[in-house]
């Protein structure tokens, strides 16, 4: 069931996107994604908790696998978003920047404390933010049971990339306004459920 506030008849109700729509390979979209995602480096991963409540705080992205499509990220185990996976693996991870592109990607999380998969990932930072408790255990090194690594497996993306300089982007929103066009600006990409797994077992099988 869709939400409609009204009837367009032939004509497309949201023009933009009809506009901006990319319809590009796989490959293109895919490496367009994870390449937009290290660029940025910092993402909202938004998380669900106990409540019901959509609860967001900044992830550094610590690493990517299959091919660019699943993400990988530090945690403090003790932290509330390992409690809020435990209650829905769900999860919305969101990237920005100052140009306006932007992605989202939907995917389901897990929390591994296998020490070998965190000492696979670790990075001495960790310890600016554990720090140490000074009891020979919780000291922010790569043993300390704190540390763990969170997999998000993803399952659709949405994201927009810019096609044309500043000075071009305005000249389009300008004349938008003036004959009511919507403007060609960004190339938006949609990546499917479909897509990523196709990516995901390509990526597995040259791995």
């Amino acid at each position: 069931m869709s939400f409609s506030n009204t009837d367009t008849g032939s004509k497309p109700a949201d023009p933009y996107k009809a506009k901006n729509i990319d319809h590009a390979s796989i490959k293109e979209k895919v490496e367009g994604l994870s390449d937009f995602i290290s660029s940025c480096k910092f993402g909202m991963m938004t998380t669900r908790d106990s409540e019901g409540m959509l609860v967001s705080r900044c992830m550094a992205l610590a690493a990517k696998e299959n091919g660019g499509i699943d993400l990988i990220f530090h945690t403090n185990t003790e932290s509330g978003k390992t409690d809020d996976l435990q209650f829905d693996q769900h999860i919305n991870i969101s990237f920005l920047n100052a140009s306006g592109e932007w992605a989202s990607v939907s995917g389901t999380a897990k929390v591994v404390t296998d020490r070998s998969v965190v000492s696979k990932y670790y990075s001495s930072a960790l310890k600016a933010w554990l720090g140490d408790l000074g009891d020979g255990k919780h000291d922010g090194g790569p043993e300390d049971p704190r540390i763990g690594i969170i997999k998000v497996a993803s399952n659709t993306a949405t994201y927009a990339i810019v096609r044309k300089n500043v000075a071009k982007r305005a000249l389009e929103v300008a004349q938008g306004v003036v004959t009511g066009q919507a403007a060609t600006v960004n190339k938006l990409r949609e990546i499917s459920k479909e897509e990523i797994d196709t990516w995901r077992s390509s990526s597995k099988m040259v791995q």
